[in-house]
């Protein structure tokens, strides 16, 4: 039983045949919302008209009930007639006649009048109708309830020279009537609904199966429109719905070819945006690793068991792309990746892997013994020739990185990440390097995380501090500064409590990450509270506070400052900015309008550690700054090296000739300040009054201050 039960539901699971569904077709049609909307208004139409017609004959057969009604009463009187014509004025009827016509006959009642409209007698029941005059002969009565009908008959109908009303029973006429409207109606259901069902199984056949054939082949396609299962059509290909299933048929079949030829170009494209290079045309970096790794488990050929794997990096590609454009930029890209591809074997693999980086990997066998060998040779082709792009030549010059699978690592994501590791430590070492992994690397690597990781929680603890070091007037000895120094106390489990981290090492992590602009906000609040302290004691000291490059171009620097300055209340001429030479070249133009800002707040605007770099002086002039700080590199040789004195006498007569204040910083000894009087400078800094020390330290050293720098001499 229960394997019928499956062969049965098996059966039933399986798809109908075309002739199957052809014999169910008058089913399906019933079925359909179409065919019943169709039939409701071919029914309705039929009975409408039918109705129509009915009302109109409706009237034709009651009236011709009441004309044969009439007819046979005239037929019953015009016998029943007595008596001469000699008389006018005496009845023809008697009573005799009119009891046995009232008994026998339809007529009620008979009201007899001469021509002349005399009443010569009545019989029966008493008329509604009464001849007064001429026009009264033509009417006819017929009571409310529809029993009673009156009508006049003439000498004409009579053969006498009478007029008779007859009153008679009509109260058949309704249920005949009746009757006559049941039967019509009957009828007219029957014929409806027998040239309705004629109709459709005319339009069924002509009309709605092809419409259902037609509706089932774009449901299946439109359930599988890559694959649609549709069938030949069986009708008729002459006429306009045969012709309109094969058009569709044929649209189908095009949809399904054209979804093919989409999904598969689709397919392509989607493989090649996601493991190819759109500029270069190389593989990306998903694909090389896939790629390295399908080699490294490969073991088809046992010679072949080390892969050397070298990412490379274009050293200042980023200034190409933003003074020459990245046309220009896009062009050497696709230049480099076809000058390694055609200087490499075909069982090398050259990537794209990012911006401006390349990655290769490359079987070490035959004469290739190592990584490096292949490294040297990618540096090699960059360095051979310039690049001509667009009858320009660009001397290109690349850092390398390399690892060797499995000598630096089992997992190739694992030996790629070492040989960025390398690659970072050829920029870090000034680039068009070639460096190998080393383990030393992952250390530094892991070190700097960990520093950066330590950095966030000495912000959240609070173990950030600021120093302050003395700036002062070289002619006067006044104390009219401070510059604020950033100071790490990290707590550990030693004697001391903690260790202090050189502003050396944690400054570089926090401005490559990032944080420096978060750090960069607290030191210059910080630094503003203290100045407001010192202000308020009526010391007119002026805090001086360094800015990195991304503070002054990730954020928004004129508007931190604008609501530091208001929110602390110190005036903003008590508030000295410190920037780097080398940031105020990155972008010129960005620089003069933050610089114009700034100054419109009215606070000072200095450029640190002046002569490092490189400063045009027609930008120079542009910038609207109140001081050049000499680099205290220049200030610890100037005794000892001409060329660093010169450059330091150098920068005091420019600033000079700019209208610019100079300060020197790094002045440990008395002759370091000698020199520097020597030369004009106006302010200094340094070892020779003041190490950096925290702000009580700092209020002690103002607070015992003579004002004079002969205390320093006799230390001296």
């Amino acid at each position: 039983m229960k394997s019928e039960a499956i062969k049965k539901k098996k059966a039933a699971a399986k798809p109908q045949t075309l002739s199957q569904r052809l014999m169910g077709s008058p089913t399906q049609i019933w079925r359909s919302k179409l065919s019943w909307r169709i039939t409701l208004v071919v029914f309705l139409t039929i009975m409408t008209v039918q109705a129509s017609i009915m009302s109109v004959t409706l009237r034709d057969y009651e009236a011709a009930r009441i004309a044969e009604l009439v007819e046979s009463a005239r037929s019953a009187i015009v016998p029943s007639l007595e008596g001469s014509v000699t008389d006018l004025y005496a009845s023809p009827v008697s009573d005799a006649t009119a009891n046995r016509l009232i008994t026998t006959t339809k007529l009620n009642g008979l009201a007899v009048y001469s021509t002349d409209l005399n009443l010569l007698r009545t019989f029966g029941e008493p008329t509604a109708l009464t001849l007064r005059d001429q026009s009264s002969i033509g009417k006819t009565f017929r009571s409310a309830d529809g029993k009673s009908y009156e009508t006049v008959f003439r000498p004409s109908a009579l053969g006498r020279p009478y007029l008779i009303v007859a009153r008679m029973d009509s109260s058949t006429i309704q249920p005949q009537v009746f009757a006559y409207v049941k039967q019509t109606i009957t009828i007219m259901l029957l014929m409806s609904a027998f040239v309705t069902t004629v109709l459709m199984l005319a339009l069924g056949r002509w009309l709605l199966e092809p419409i259902l054939f037609l509706r089932g082949n774009l449901l299946r396609a439109s359930e599988n429109p890559e694959n649609p299962r549709i069938e030949a059509s069986p009708f008729d290909k002459t006429d306009e719905i045969g012709v309109a299933i094969e058009i569709s048929t044929k649209l189908i079949k095009q949809n399904a070819d054209n979804i093919k030829r989409i999904k598969s170009a689709a397919e392509d494209q989607i493989h090649k945006l996601a493991y190819y290079d759109t500029l270069t045309s190389l593989p990306n970096r998903t694909l090389f690793l896939l790629s390295l790794n399908e080699k490294t488990r490969s073991r088809d050929n046992e010679n072949v068991t080390r892969f050397a794997v070298i990412t490379m990096d274009l050293d200042h590609f980023k200034d190409i792309n933003d003074t020459m454009g990245h046309n220009i930029g896009d062009a050497i890209l696709r230049a480099v990746g076809k000058r390694l591809r055609a200087s490499l074997p075909e069982s090398a693999i050259v990537a794209r892997s990012g911006e401006d980086e390349f990655a290769i990997t490359m079987p070490l066998s035959g004469d290739t013994t190592t990584a490096r060998d292949i490294a040297e040779r990618v540096i090699g082709v960059i360095r051979a020739e310039p690049f001509k792009v667009f009858n320009e030549m660009f001397q290109i010059r690349a850092s390398i990185g390399v690892a060797t699978y499995p000598d630096d690592g089992i997992d190739p994501d694992q030996v790629l990440k070492n040989a960025d590791i390398a690659l970072n430590r050829a920029k870090e070492e000034g680039r068009d390097l070639i460096k190998e992994y080393s383990e030393d690397f992952d250390r530094a690597v892991q070190q700097r995380f960990q520093m950066l990781r330590d950095l966030r929680e000495a912000m959240e603890k609070r173990q950030l501090a600021l120093y302050y070091q003395p700036q002062l007037d070289l002619n006067t000895g006044t104390v009219i500064g401070a510059e604020a120094l950033l100071r790490w106390f990290k707590p550990d489990n030693s004697k001391q409590g903690g260790t202090f981290i050189s502003p050396a090492d944690f400054v570089p992590i926090a401005e490559q990450s990032g944080l420096i602009v978060p750090i960069g906000e607290w030191v210059m609040r910080t630094a503003c509270e203290t100045a407001v302290e010192w202000h308020k004691q009526g010391r007119e000291i002026r805090i001086a506070v360094n800015v990195s490059g991304a503070q002054f171009y990730q954020s928004d620097i004129v508007s931190y400052t604008s609501k530091v300055l208001a929110e602390t209340g110190l005036p903003p001429h008590l508030l000295e900015l410190e920037v780097t030479e080398s940031v105020f070249m990155e972008d010129i133009q960005h620089t003069i309008s933050i610089l114009q800002n700034l100054h419109g707040l009215g606070v000072e605007l200095a450029i640190d550690d002046f002569g490092t770099g490189y400063s045009s002086l027609s930008y120079l002039r542009q910038f609207p700054i109140d001081r050049l700080k000499i680099d205290q590199s220049f200030i610890r040789n100037a005794l000892n090296n001409s060329d660093d004195a010169a450059i330091a006498r150098t920068i005091v007569a420019l600033g000079h000739s700019l209208n610019l204040k100079v300060i020197a910083e790094g002045v440990e000894t008395l002759e370091h300040e000698k020199f520097l009087r020597e030369q004009g400078c106006d302010e200094v800094q340094g070892f020779r009054y003041s190490r950096p020390v925290p702000k009580d330290k700092f209020n002690e050293f103002v607070g015992g201050y003579a004002g004079s720098l002969e205390v320093f001499d006799k230390s001296a």
